[in-house]
């Protein structure tokens, strides 16, 4: 039976460690069985860039186009122009809020729409494929296996929360409610009642020690399993690994460059003390060389 479990996993001690894992959850209560995934770079590609940047300059473009004066905004001349050094100057962190403002005033719903209309046609920018095909087979395959055994399967990301969740469903089944990001405030408006976007976060970015705090706060249970790629995981692998019976810290690297990138992944919002892969391997979490250990990564 287990041979024809994880079909892209080839054999060997990564997919032995995950099968083990499987296995030994079933004596764990349904309620305890809890499995938190990282987004970008764990279920699906984020490099050249990250999808959801490609979503922002993608609206970017479209209201220069609208507002010629919109151009004159120095985060969005940077990006326009590509300025590399004018961007490394800014800051992620500025620019991002700045994008995040060309959202201000809509509706959750229109939000929704504007997220599912890009996916619907856009492309990743070097693989030749759409972006909603750049989600990870073997990463799929553990999703249906673990559903298969009652977990929770969670979504705890970087990203924008509601980007995120209106995607989540289609491409992972995961549902709105279990998709955990970075918060954007919504004003309320009485009459009649109405919600929308502001520009302004709620809390910190979903990175570090944020993603295990968000983790009680939001979704109230501990994970089992925690997957992801990056140091802004680290935290949130650490908390998985940590706890009494079967757990389970899997970390993705990213370390083939013929069919997918080759990088060290790292936080955006601080400075890792270490490479991630150092600290799995310090740590004894169960690492996945992509290239080794994924038969298959896109479908």
């Amino acid at each position: 039976m287990s041979d024809q479990l994880l079909p892209s996993w080839r054999p060997g001690a990564t997919r032995d460690a995950v099968l083990a894992f499987l296995d030994a959850s079933e004596d764990v209560p349904v309620a305890d069985r809890v499995a938190c995934f990282d987004n970008d770079g764990t279920l699906w590609c984020e490099r050249p860039s990250y999808v959801q940047l490609d979503f922002f300059l993608d609206a970017l473009r479209t209201s220069a186009a609208a507002d010629p004066s919109v151009k004159e905004q120095a985060e969005f001349a940077a990006l326009l122009s590509g300025d590399q050094q004018a961007i490394g100057d800014i800051g992620l962190e500025r620019i991002a809020m700045a994008l995040t403002g060309l959202f201000v005033g809509l509706s959750p719903q229109d939000f929704t729409a504007r997220t599912r209309e890009f996916m619907a046609r856009a492309d990743h920018p070097t693989l030749g494929r759409p972006h909603r095909t750049c989600t990870y087979v073997p990463m799929l395959e553990l999703i249906d296996e673990l559903r298969r055994r009652d977990f929770s399967v969670t979504v705890v990301t970087g990203g924008g929360t509601e980007f995120v969740r209106a995607v989540s469903q289609e491409l992972y089944g995961v549902p709105p409610e279990a998709v955990v990001g970075t918060l954007i405030e919504y004003d309320y408006e009485a009459d009649p009642p109405r919600l929308s976007r502001s520009g302004r976060l709620v809390g910190a970015a979903n990175e570090g020690t944020a993603k295990v705090s968000n983790i009680q706060t939001q979704l109230g249970r501990r994970p089992i399993l925690a997957v992801g790629n990056s140091g802004g995981d680290r935290e949130m692998l650490e908390w998985a690994a940590g706890g009494d019976g079967p757990t389970l810290a899997l970390l993705v690297n990213h370390d083939d460059a013929e069919r997918e990138f080759s990088y060290v992944s790292t936080a955006q919002t601080f400075t890792d003390p270490e490479p991630i892969t150092d600290v799995g391997a310090r740590l004894g979490w169960t690492v996945i060389s992509m290239a080794r250990d994924w038969e298959t990564i896109f479908d």
